[in-house]
């Protein structure tokens, strides 16, 4: 799930039991909690002047979300522009495909980062809203009655689990539940680092094996510059990088996947149209360059080759073949130019 929250206890003392369940949807502002204070702490002089500097340190932090979303908010408008430009040059000629697609590129991840932005002050208002409620806790005692806390939803979100449903005393800083919106998924794909440096933002990938019918495309926002140490199935140390990658298939194709699903990514390097190719095993190296044996009539004739692009089992031929030529698909030490051979 690409943004989550972590509702935690703003103070400590007493929560009442929770009445929700995972699943269950929750909008911006909703009742999550209600914690009673504990009056020892909430009479504490310097549990109140605590609060107040949180109080200001959360006004801070909401302040600079804003600037940093009105930035990616600008960001994000650029982006489209020029997205708009390159597709205007790109009917004329004036620029390839390969700049058109980082234009689109550039674009989703401004759009991306302008949402994050955008949910960074969310966070940054609950934050505030929490250490202000934190505050007014602290002078809870009126005519005889103890005012509670609530603790509200800081989006639109549904309910991922519940952490504490009984009723109970917590502390500051507990964790309470765990909300997201199940519609921002995002697929996190460990790789190979040997594989990870093949792989470019804006990639096409392949999403399958995951229950549902069909197969869902995506596009790779993300490769982590940093890696990280896997044991294998095998007991052997791999080195591993994350790859984020968004959905680009409609929602309705993916909507029955939830936060922590299984899938399997297919990452597509290159593609092309009418690509001349032969098995990878008829290949064999010819000095500095490759080879492979044509089927002349009865006999196998030595033909050099220029490959291009390779996909383990099949090779793409740029020179020395031609489609429909029929050659050796496993050649051993017997085959020799010239020799007579039948098919099999």
């Amino acid at each position: 799930m690409r943004e989550r929250y972590l509702v935690s206890a703003p103070v400590a003392g007493y929560v009442r039991r929770i009445g929700l369940d995972a699943g269950d949807a929750v909008k911006a502002g909703q009742m999550l909690a209600v914690i009673e204070p504990a009056r020892a702490v909430a009479l504490d002089p310097r549990t109140r002047a605590q609060a107040q500097a949180q109080v200001s340190a959360a006004r801070a932090a909401l302040a600079a979300a804003e600037e940093n979303a009105r930035a990616a908010a600008a960001a994000a408008q650029l982006a489209r522009q020029e997205r708009v430009r390159a597709e205007s040059l790109r009917q004329s000629n004036f620029v390839s495909a390969q700049a058109l697609d980082i234009a689109i590129t550039a674009e989703t991840r401004a759009r991306a980062a302008d949402q994050g932005a955008r949910h960074a002050v969310k966070v940054a208002r609950f934050d505030l809203e929490t250490a202000q409620a934190a505050v007014a806790s602290t002078d809870r005692l009126k005519s005889g009655v103890a005012d509670v806390v609530q603790v509200r939803a800081p989006a639109d979100a549904h309910v991922l689990r519940l952490l504490q449903e009984s009723e109970g005393a917590v502390a500051a800083g507990q964790p309470l539940l765990e909300i997201g919106d199940p519609a921002s998924l995002e697929v996190e794909v460990e790789v190979l680092s040997t594989h990870a440096v093949k792989i470019a933002p804006g990639s096409k990938v392949i999403l399958d094996r995951w229950g549902g019918a069909q197969a869902v495309e995506g596009r790779v926002r993300v490769v982590e510059p940093s890696g990280f140490t896997k044991i294998s199935a095998l007991g052997v140390e791999e080195q591993r990088v994350r790859v984020i990658v968004d959905f680009s298939s409609p929602r309705e194709a993916w909507a029955r996947l939830g936060d922590g699903y299984r899938v399997e990514a297919r990452f597509v390097l290159w593609e092309g149209q009418d690509v001349l190719q032969l098995p990878t095993s008829a290949l064999f190296r010819q000095g500095d360059g490759w080879a492979a044996f044509v089927i002349d009539g009865r006999r196998a004739r030595l033909a050099p080759v220029g490959l291009g692009q390779r996909a383990g089992l099949a090779t793409e031929v740029l020179s020395g073949l031609a489609a429909g030529d029929k050659v050796v698909a496993h050649p051993d030490e017997t085959i020799k130019d010239g020799v007579r051979v039948k098919p099999r």
